[in-house]
């Protein structure tokens, strides 16, 4: 991700406030639009943009909606490390912005918290071809309420120099985690190392250590919810993290979130984990160099390991309404007019699929054809598989990513602080904490 960083968390508890009443206008197509309240002002906070013309669109489309109805409405942009200890507060104290975008299933932390969303999302579900199962997942409770509106999902895929893999003695990028570990080495020995956050980075490191994890075969709890980290199948997945992370630059540890962008823009790394925010930058870049760099880059999927089929997690963001808040109408209105088709596909096609879609009708946005690089993005919310698997969303499964227990697992081995086994053990130990 770009120009800023990330990361962090807690809790919370009750509270109560009143829904106002919905109406239906008749028009070519059905539309649900929820009355704000009189004299309503809204305060939102979002994530900071890794890609400029994610945020200059939103404001554009935020100004309509205040033009559009008279209300007041102040957004604050912050990094994305920030948005979750400021949610968790607001949370917790009962007072803050009306709106927070935050990360993944975060909702699920303080779900007693939220303003019930079911009718704002059941109807863009319909409106728009219905919600991919993983948006669906992250947004509702166990009991089908929707605590949370997914934006969408930042892709995590694998961001390469195609100039220095095919150096490398590969014309297509490898498909399976032997050929992967072949080509990681060959960059190193050329001099064009892999580089991949071995840190505490949102979205850059547990996107990409899960793909290796469930890669294997591993997982942090089974079916029943019963912590399942301690496994042979884990232990495969750290020993291959170690030779993997053996390719990459120096100080992986200690990045964070804009060092990977950096350091591929810079031509210091050949591969990474990454949204197209770099294509991006570098697309668009006054750096002749930079342009070229982009011009060399490319796209794809993250490898498929020996359980033989995707095994993706991206950064889903989802928008939340808290009960605290005074207006709770307008802020459903808000996010409705925000994920409508004339305001939504516009943003997504300027930022260039940065957040890809949670609504399959946008599948049709004819951004996407506009080059090919932008592809492997569209499908990302599809591919996606909750960081809860194989067990379901909730508290725990929301702790436990928050306090960087996979991440941590693999970066304790990967940096020479424990065996496999001890750090699978010490996973384990941890996860015990939340799931009891």
């Amino acid at each position: 991700m770009t120009n800023q960083t990330r990361r962090r968390i807690v809790g919370g508890m009750s509270a109560l406030a009143t829904m106002g009443p919905m109406f239906w206008i008749k028009s070519a197509q059905a539309q649900t639009s929820f009355k704000p309240e009189k004299g309503a002002k809204l305060r939102v906070l979002r994530w900071k943009r890794f890609v400029q013309a994610d945020e200059d669109m939103w404001m554009v489309n935020t100004k309509k909606f205040i033009e559009k109805y008279g209300i007041e409405v102040r957004t604050d942009h912050e990094n994305w490390e920030d948005v979750r200890p400021k949610a968790a507060v607001a949370a917790n104290v009962g007072a803050g912005p009306d709106i927070i975008v935050g990360w993944l299933d975060d909702p699920h932390l303080y779900p007693e918290k939220l303003v019930d969303l079911t009718d704002l999302a059941e109807y863009l579900g319909k409106k728009y071809g219905g919600w991919f199962p993983a948006a669906r997942t992250y947004g509702t409770t166990n009991k089908g309420r929707w605590i949370g509106l997914p934006l969408g999902a930042a892709g995590a895929l694998l961001t390469h120099r195609v100039s220095w893999v095919k150096e490398a003695g590969f014309d297509k990028f490898p498909t399976n985690f032997d050929d992967y570990l072949k080509l990681c080495q060959a960059l190193q020995k050329n001099g064009h190392p892999a580089g991949f956050a071995l840190s505490h980075a949102t979205g850059d490191s547990e996107t990409w250590m899960h793909n290796i994890l469930w890669g294997f075969g591993g997982k942090l709890v089974d079916e029943k919810n019963q912590v399942a980290i301690n496994s042979p199948e884990t232990i495969k997945a750290i020993e291959y993290m170690q030779q993997l992370s053996k390719t990459f630059i120096e100080g992986t540890a200690g990045w964070s979130g804009v060092s990977n962008n950096n350091a591929f823009l810079e031509g210091k790394i050949s591969l990474t984990s990454n949204g197209i925010s770099i294509y991006y930058a570098g697309k668009n870049s006054t750096d002749a160099a930079k342009r070229a760099v982009a011009a060399d880059t490319d796209h794809t999927p993250m490898i498929v390991g020996p359980v033989g089929k995707p095994t993706e997690l991206h950064l889903l963001t989802q928008a939340m309404v808290f009960k605290y808040g005074k207006y709770p109408n307008a802020a459903k209105e808000f996010l409705r007019f925000m994920w409508e088709r004339e305001q939504y596909e516009p943003w997504q096609a300027a930022s260039l699929g940065y957040v890809s879609h949670p609504l399959k009708a946008y599948d049709s946005n004819k951004f996407w054809n506009d080059d090919p690089k932008y592809l492997p993005f569209k499908g990302v919310v599809e591919r996606l598989r909750p960081h809860g698997y194989a067990g379901s969303l909730g508290y725990a499964s929301a702790a436990c990513l928050a306090d960087w227990i996979v991440v941590d697992m693999f970066a304790s081995a990967c940096v020479g602080q424990k065996s496999p086994k001890e750090a699978a053990a010490e996973a384990e130990k941890r996860a015990k904490r939340y799931y009891s």
